[in-house]
Formats: structure tokens, C-alpha cells, sequence
């Protein structure tokens, strides 16, 4: 099987070591000094202080375009920040439409799957999420990662059936240990993501705190469960019901975590732009179009960009 990585940071790093130790034939993308040294030295994965280390295909989006067509793949992950998305289409929207291969987002949110189905159509869109795992690139060409990493998977929005290719993938991913999922209705499953990491990600970035604190704080942790409710009366806007008992469920989950920081804290202490409008601009316009409150979400908005409210989906996501 042959697949491309679009986006080797803590996410896609881990998963694309896991299939390289699977004998899948992995390339990566990736850019900056990271990209240089994937090049030069190979792809380095330290999870909970293992090491393990492949030497991978690595290219700049350019340099893909120029050495590969997209069904020299069978699969392409997508594990780019969600802030990266529209760029990446924008840049290969061309090159992913001259091919059929499915393309699978392992991104934060709920808009990225209806984004890329706007180019490429649904029928090669799936969907899937990484849940408890945790990690950065710690230096070029080394990522340094934590958690169980388990990985949920499906064709988007849902089906009753299961692609083979999807179910390969998932395969090669089991036989190295990863913890996984198949789900007949990912979107679901996107949006039940969605509300935790609305719940810790922007209050963990404006209180610089790890996951803990926030929810063993009771001022905190009153915030944590509302912006998760908010999130879950947003799930209505695209037909997905998540009832009080599964936010009160994925609360005590999160509880459960072991502390870590969260991707957007991290993102917040590098100064690198961070997924507001993914995590929570797609909470707050849907809340808005149901006429529905989303007060702590939209308070966290104010306190970590000067931009205004967002008022549509089209002006964040452009489908």
C-alpha cells in the first residue's frame, strides 16, 4: 500500500512511523528546517520514550506536484493544522482533482471533511480523528509524542458499508498496536471530538494551563463543561444529536486525562497562528444560525484573537 502524509507534525508523524514499521511504503510532506532534515536524516518518533526511526520519501507541497500525481497513492492522510487547509487546496486543488484516490483528514474540527468534499466530492472524502494523544516536533525532523493514540476512521459523512482501502489502512495501523475505530457515521464522531476540544483547547490557550487544571478547578471547570455544551447544541445545526448524558460522559473523560497541554497552549507558546476558527468558529456561527447562546465560546474568541465574531461558515471555510 502506498500513502502520503500531508502534514508530518506530532499527528501525522506518529501515524506515518506506525505504517512505515507496518511495511506501507509512507511519504510525508512537510516544510521548513523539519522538511529539510526528514530529508537529510529521516523521521524520528520518541513516544512515551520509545524510539523509533524510518527514512522517508519527504517533499515541499511544490515538490510533490513535481515528482508524484496523486493516484501514485492508495490513500492520502491529511494530518495538516486545520489553519493550513484552505492554503493546501488552493496550492494542490488542481493536483488532488486529476486523481480518484481517497482522501483522509485526521484534522481538528468539523469543516474540514465538507471543504474537501467541495473539490473532490464526497464519495472520495473520509473522515477521522485522533483521540488522547498528545506531542510536538521537539526539534527538525523529531517528534517527540504521548498518549494511546487511538484513531476513529470512516467514510464522510457516513455510510453503512466500509471501503476496503479504509479497511486496509486500518489494518496496517492495528498490527502495529495503535488503538482504532471504524464508525459507520464519523461525523458524529468529528463532532463529539469537536466538543472536547472546544471544552480545554481555547481556555487552556487563554489560562495557559494543561488539561488538569482546567477540569479539577471548579471556575475553570464550569467553563470546560459549558463551551462544551455550547458545542453540542451546535451539533444540531448539521443534523447530529449529542444528548446532556455524552457531554456529561466526554467531561468525565477528559477528567480522566492524564495533564497535558493541548494543542492550541502549544501553538499559543510558539506564537504559531492558532485553530480558532476550526475549533471554535464553527461553533459560534452555527450557535448564531439556530439562534442559539454560545457566550463562553464566544468570550474565549475575544480574548485570544482582536478579529471580529465570525457571522458565516462561508467566511471562515470558503465552501
Amino acid at each position: 500500500m502506498n500513502v502520503l502524509m500531508m502534514g508530518c507534525g506530532a499527528i501525522g508523524s506518529f501515524y506515518a512511523e506506525r505504517l512505515a514499521s507496518a511495511k506501507v511504503n509512507v511519504s510525508v510532506t512537510a516544510r521548513g528546517e523539519h522538511l529539510k532534515a526528514l530529508k537529510q536524516n529521516g523521521l524520528t518518533v520518541v513516544h512515551d520514550g520509545e524510539v523509533r526511526h524510518h527514512a522517508l520519501p519527504a517533499y515541499s507541497h511544490a515538490e510533490l506536484k513535481e515528482a508524484c500525481k496523486a493516484d501514485d497513492f492508495d490513500v492520502i492522510v491529511i494530518a495538516l493544522k486545520a489553519t493550513q487547509t484552505q492554503s493546501a487546496l488552493a496550492e494542490l486543488g488542481s493536483w488532488f482533482q486529476a486523481g480518484s484516490c481517497p482522501v483522509l483528514s485526521v484534522q481538528n474540527g468539523v469543516d474540514n471533511e465538507p471543504l474537501l468534499a467541495s473539490y473532490l466530492g464526497s464519495e472520495r472524502v473520509w473522515g477521522g480523528l485522533s483521540v488522547r494523544s498528545g506531542g510536538e516536533i521537539s526539534q527538525p525532523g523529531v517528534a517527540t509524542t504521548t498518549g494511546i493514540y487511538k484513531i476513529i476512521l470512516g467514510p464522510w459523512p457516513a455510510s453503512d458499508t466500509l471501503p476496503a482501502a479504509l479497511t486496509e489502512l486500518a489494518q496496517h495501523w492495528l498490527d502495529q498496536g495503535v488503538p482504532l475505530e471504524l464508525s459507520h457515521d464519523i461525523r458524529k464522531e468529528l463532532w463529539r471530538k469537536l466538543i472536547v476540544n472546544c471544552g480545554v483547547n481555547p481556555l487552556s490557550a487563554a489560562e495557559q494551563l494543561k488539561t488538569y487544571d482546567l477540569t479539577h478547578r471548579p471556575e475553570l471547570a464550569k467553563q470546560v463543561y459549558g463551551a462544551m455544551q455550547e458545542t453540542a447544541r451546535a451539533a444540531s445545526y448539521d443534523a447530529v444529536a449529542i444528548t446532556p448524558d455524552e457531554v456529561d460522559e466526554m467531561f468525565q473523560l477528559i477528567k480522566s486525562f492524564n495533564s497535558i497541554k493541548t494543542s492550541m497552549l502549544i501553538d499559543f507558546e510558539k506564537g504559531r497562528e492558532l485553530e480558532i476558527d476550526a475549533i471554535m468558529g464553527s461553533v459560534i456561527v452555527r450557535c448564531r444560525l439556530l439562534g442559539k447562546p454560545a457566550e463562553i465560546t464566544e468570550s474565549l474568541w475575544q480574548k485570544l484573537t482582536p478579529r471580529p465574531l465570525p457571522q458565516s461558515l462561508t467566511e471562515l471555510f470558503h465552501y
